[in-house]
């Protein structure tokens, strides 16, 4: 399709509104922790939508629907668990985080990671530089279902979608720091629900209903409408280890966690799970359907998908221009889906310049740094940091939800342990939370690499591996903290009283 005037309008209009926000949110910016942290002021409802849209990445439109397209109800547990991060992320890490911040001024969570473990460099670092790591191929992701939008959307070239995402994004972000975030992510999530509670079932009774989509895949293949496959990928082992994957992985990802550092009132994180739960899985759950959907009419032959490797991820966009035949809709519904893209990208941008700035330059290089350099620096490595992921998106993946677990496999396999050890175990400590974090992150890499090259090493094909990658590097990272903890020198009981350390979620 080609893009028309109303169609430019509408995109121009939303790109616009973006930036707006980014100019007004720069007038609020006086320090770091403004930028960084919106000067923990947001509200409920701000920080309900901010965990949505940070939650709601690229996959949550494009790569939702793909999957649903391509292997149908046994993937229907991604709808489930996706939801329930935000809820695990609030409950176990963000309630005890918020109160130990209030006090310690709290900027990342490596500024928990080094008090609790008595680690100022080595930990602050090593968490940091993974981070920025696993930060960055989940934002490869994000960039490719940009394009994907803005390549269906005006019949542009790759390079190009992408130097647009990329200047659209950036400025908004480097501007105006979680303030234009946070805002944004308002706008951008409820621009996403609506547009899901109204775009969904036009393209599910396009397809014919329920009825006829869930017979139709039936007619397929019987194991399309099953909670889980027989064996191999979402057969029972993997559904086990992708909930804990999506739940727990996404729930101590840098760029979801940090969120609750910004909340302005801690009774605020006591209905959030909740109201999260219910307002995003309504949303996650209609989306899988669409792919339900659009398989359907892929292979009734209402439309056929392009020819190119992620061809899945096109199934909401294609599903959208056939069952809405005014195009001046299709820029509309375009702008829901850039909504959600762009509400997962702008928070990792903004979480690689805070790891850079604050944890790597302010805290390890050069500690006497003034305010005014750290909030500059934060800008820069945003905009390098947008500029690089441009790059690494130039040739996209086969399909974006793949690479999502991958990056969510490798937050899981080095952030998790030393999280929930170091939040509940007081037995916890320093070696072997490096021990833990280390291990996990060189061992999720390379796990991950081998299955999605499927390629065979150590005697295992990778390919075929039961469960997620992930959950063997999990599992690793469990073993090396507790062995490395029980034969090194336990954390002093003063820095365990004062991070709140022990088996309970509040005192309070």
């Amino acid at each position: 399709m080609a893009a028309d005037l109303i169609t430019i309008g509408v995109i121009v209009i939303y790109f616009l509104v973006m930036l707006g926000i980014g100019a007004w949110a720069s007038k609020k910016i006086k320090n770091t922790e403004d930028y960084l942290v919106a000067g923990r002021q947001l509200g409920f409802w701000v920080f309900i939508l901010l965990m949505i849209g940070t939650v709601a990445s690229g996959m949550s439109l494009l790569g939702v629907s793909g999957l649903g397209f391509k292997a149908g109800w046994p993937t229907i547990w991604e709808q489930i668990f996706v939801p329930l991060s935000i809820g695990f992320c609030i409950i176990f890490f963000g309630v005890k985080l918020h109160n130990v911040a209030k006090t310690a001024g709290y900027i990342t969570v490596q500024d928990y990671l080094a008090h609790r473990y008595e680690s100022p460099v080595a930990l602050r670092t090593l968490s940091a530089v993974a981070g920025i790591i696993v930060s960055f191929i989940y934002l490869v992701g994000q960039y490719s279902a940009i394009a994907i939008v803005l390549m269906w959307l005006f019949a542009i070239p790759l390079w190009l979608a992408l130097v647009i995402a990329t200047l659209i994004t950036t400025v908004y972000t480097a501007i105006g720091g979680l303030y234009a975030v946070a805002w944004a992510s308002l706008i951008q999530s409820i621009i996403l629900i609506v547009g899901v509670l109204i775009m969904a079932p036009v393209i599910i009774f396009y397809a014919g209903g329920f009825d006829h989509v869930n017979t139709y895949l039936a007619g397929v293949n019987p194991n399309l409408v099953m909670p889980w496959m027989p064996s191999g990928t979402f057969g029972i082992p993997y559904v086990i280890s992708f909930a804990i994957l999506l739940m727990v992985g996404l729930a101590c990802a840098p760029h979801v966690i940090n969120n609750v550092l910004a909340i302005k009132d801690v009774k605020y994180l006591k209905w959030a799970p909740l109201v999260a739960f219910l307002i995003y899985g309504a949303v996650m759950f209609l989306l899988k359907f669409t792919g339900f959907a659009g398989a359907v009419m892929v292979k009734e032959g209402v439309f056929t998908l392009p020819n190119v490797p992620n061809a899945g991820d096109f199934v909401i966009l294609y599903g959208i221009q056939n069952s809405m035949p005014i195009m001046a809709l299709w820029a509309v519904f375009a702008v829901i889906v850039l909504a959600a893209v762009m509400s997962t990208t702008d928070r990792l941008m903004l979480t690689i310049g805070a790891m850079c700035s604050w944890d790597i330059y302010k805290k390890v290089l050069k500690p006497d740094a003034d305010d005014k350099t750290v909030l500059l620096l934060s800008k820069i490595v945003v905009v390098l940091s947008a500029l690089f992921t441009m790059l690494l998106a130039i040739n996209p993946p086969e399909m974006l939800a793949i690479l999502i677990w991958m990056g969510i496999g490798v937050m899981l396999s080095t952030f998790a342990v030393p999280l929930l050890s170091g939040l509940y175990w007081r037995g916890a400590t320093r070696e072997g939370a490096l021990a833990a974090m280390a291990l996990g992150l060189v061992t999720s890499l390379t796990f991950g690499m081998l299955n999605y090259v499927k390629a065979t090493a150590f005697g295992i094909d990778f390919g075929t591996i039961p469960l997620h990658f992930s959950a063997y590097s999990f599992i690793i990272a469990i073993i090396a903290m507790v062995v490395v903890s029980l034969l090194t020198k336990k954390t002093t009981d003063k820095v365990l009283d004062e991070t709140q350390t022990g088996w309970y979620i509040s005192k309070q």
